[in-house]
Parts: structure tokens; sequence; C-alpha cells
């Protein structure tokens, strides 16, 4: 079996990495060509990511032309107005349509809303004979209990014949249960709606975050209590924002898809709606602190802690913390950002540095953060847009708002 990866970030690398462990011949094709240079001299482009096998990486897709199953990985983000971008996976198919030898098995992993394998890969492919198949992607970055070898998977086709061969495909590299599905529709919608109900649930947190700031409630302290109950009740939990590829952009995918069906989701667009409200949430709330130590915005340096939308990464991708500094900059307010592993997009290089002025708003939980309780000398106000430090341990003279605390 050869196998071509067409697109090498989160979703793609790891799997090709995946492909050389099971001894499979396996090209990386990406349109970055100082990507390809940094894959084939066995440097990964991606923190967190190491590149044990060395791998062959290309932009030629002209090497296509000898592969039995070629996956597509590429983004599928959204624009300025949160409508589905599908130009990678558009070039890319066209790209394949050129190359691919007849019977090659092609499987989207890429994100899509429901029906674009039928209507938009599809007639990019053409007449000849190929098998064609939706497995999408489940990537978790930082995520070290699951990873692309073990986390089940769920399979659709646009034939039995397809879905035979991805299943088996799937079935021989992944060491965790394959969910065969009916159609290209049913899998497509799977991933949409695994990260609409996450996108749904924390949005319910984060306004009960809003309603508990104004009654004195500890959402944490309520969350503890719900989840006591043995069934029914999944914990979620509220912060300064969501982001990264997946929660942030995938229900827009199924929104725009439905509005052309005449159907108009409006628990996604609510949902949607409250999560980027938190980013502005979270400066209301440095504000109402500042009242309250009788400092104006302009009397204040901030430092911003955390530029990934998640811990322990270095993923900036849809992070609420670049939309906390937007509105910062509207407000002109003094500030720094740090990140330890953006080090590169830092004003401060080290974290006692960042900790030297006079207000901390915490859009990551990166570990590093987690134990400052001693460092904070210079701190008189504290914002924990992820609810991730103990106010009991705070020193008495600062004063801490959290999410919902």
């Amino acid at each position: 079996m050869k196998v071509a990866i067409i697109g090498l970030g989160y979703v793609g690398l790891p799997l090709a990495l995946l492909l050389k462990k099971k001894r499979i011949d396996v090209i990386g094709i990406d349109i970055d060509k100082k990507k390809n240079e940094l894959i084939n001299q066995q440097i990964s482009p991606i923190k967190g990511i190491i590149l044990y096998e060395k791998i062959e990486s290309t932009d030629d897709f002209n090497k296509i032309n000898d592969r039995d199953v070629i996956v597509v990985c590429v983004p599928t983000p959204i624009n300025e107005e949160n409508k589905p971008d599908f130009n990678p996976l558009i070039n890319s198919a066209k790209e394949i349509s050129k190359y691919f030898k007849e019977n090659a098995l092609i499987v989207i992993e890429s994100t899509v809303s429901p029906g674009a394998c039928e209507e938009i890969v599809k007639p990019i492919l053409g007449k000849r004979k190929y098998l064609l198949a939706h497995c999408p992607e489940r990537i978790d970055p930082g995520n070290r209990k699951f990873n692309v070898e073990n986390i089940p998977r769920v399979v659709g086709g646009v034939d039995k014949e397809s879905l035979d061969k991805a299943y088996s495909f799937y079935k021989l590299i992944i060491d965790a249960e394959i969910t065969k599905l009916s159609s290209l529709k049913a899998a497509e919608a799977t991933k949409i709606m695994e990260n609409s109900f996450r996108d749904i649930n924390i949005a319910f947190m984060n306004e009960m975050a809003k309603s508990f700031d104004k009654l004195g409630i500890d959402i944490l302290e309520v969350i503890k209590g719900a989840s006591t109950k043995p069934f029914a009740f999944l914990p979620h939990y509220p912060g300064c924002g969501v982001g990264g590829h997946c929660i942030a952009v995938d229900p827009y995918y199924l929104i725009e898809r439905a509005r052309e069906d005449g159907f108009n989701h409006k628990f996604l667009l609510l949902a949607r709606e409250i999560n980027n409200s938190m980013p502005k949430y979270t400066v209301s709330k440095l504000l109402r602190g500042l009242r309250e130590i009788n400092k104006k915005i302009e009397d204040v340096k901030i430092t911003v802690l955390g530029l990934a939308y998640k811990a322990n990464i270095d993923d900036i991708r849809e992070s609420p913390a670049l939309k906390i500094i937007e509105e910062l900059k509207k407000i002109n307010a003094n500030f720094i950002a740090y990140d330890p592993y953006l080090l590169e997009r830092s004003d401060a290089k080290k974290l006692d540095e960042a900790l030297s002025s006079d207000v901390l708003i915490i859009a990551t939980s990166h570990n590093e953060f987690l134990n400052i309780y001693d460092r904070l000398k210079n701190i008189k106000l504290i914002i924990d847009g992820r609810n991730c430090l103990d106010k009991e341990k705070i020193p008495k003279n600062i004063i801490y708002k959290g999410i919902g605390r």
C-alpha cells in the first residue's frame, strides 16, 4: 500500500507519522515550501510534534500518481463573515484530479459541512474510477491520553466499495473502534455535531457564569456539586472565550449549509453569539476591577498571560487571547503579552517580567501560570479568564475575579 497525505498540519503530520510507524509507504504533499524543507530535514514545523521518522514532503502533486490511498487533511476555515471557506479543499481536489491513479481511495479528513464531499469534491474529481470516503479527523492538540492512533473513528463512503475500503484502511492503522456509517453525509455531520455539542454546553456555562457573577455564586463550586449526580450531567466550564480550529469554527459549517436549505439554526447561532461575547466580557470585568482599586485604565500596566487557545500548546487559531488584546486596544490600555510557547509573539520573554505589571489577565491556563501565588508582589488585580487559580491562595491585598467567580 502506498499513501499520500495532502496537508501536513496538526492533522496530516501526525497521521503521516503513524503510517510510518506502521511501516506503510507514505509521502506528504503541502503547498508550504518552507514547511516541506523542515520536514525533509526531520525538523517538525509544529511544536509538540516530534518527527521520530523521516517523511518525504513535497509540493509536487504529481507524486500522488502511484498512490493507492490519498488522504486530504487541509484546513477548512471560515472567513470574516463566518462563512465556510472551501478554497483549500477545492484547490486540493483540483490537483488530485490531475494525477490520481485509477481505483485510488480518496479520503477527506478535513471537517466539512454535510454534502460537501458529494457536492464539492466529487464533481471536481471527474468521471475516472476512484473510491471516495470521509473520515472526519479527531485530533486534540496537547491531549496525552488520546492521539491519532487510539481515538475511535467514524467513516462514510460514496458507495459500499468505498466504505469497505476506507474501513479496512483505518482498521489497519488505528488501534481503536472504527464505526461504519450509512453515508458520506452522516459522517460529515458527525464531526459537526460533536463540536457543536461542546460549543452549546460551553455557551450554557458562560451564560450561567454571567448570571452567577451577578448573584455572587462561584460557578466552579456549583459545577462540582452538580457533578456528584451520577447521570444526566456532563461538566463543561466557562472561560474567556472559545478558540481552536474546531469548536469555534465547525458550527458555522452546519449553520450555513442548513440555511441554504431553508433551516435556521437558532440554538447554534446563540451559542456562537454567547461564546464570541466572552473576550469582551472579560475586559468588562477588568474595568469593574479597576474601579474597585480606584484606578483608571491609563494608570495601570496590564499583562495578558497566554496567547494560545488552550493550555500547553502553541496554537493560536481563533484564540480568545487575541480578541482580548483587540478589546484592550480599543480602550487604549497599556499592556504586554507573554506566552512561554509563543515567545516570538510575546512582549515579555520571562514570567517574572510578565508579572511585573499591575494587572494580570489570564487567557490561557498554561502549567507555568498555575503556581504563581508567591510571585505576585506587584499585582493589584487578577482577571482569571480560565478560572485556573485557587482564589483562596491569592494574597488578600489582590482583587481576584474569575469568570463566574
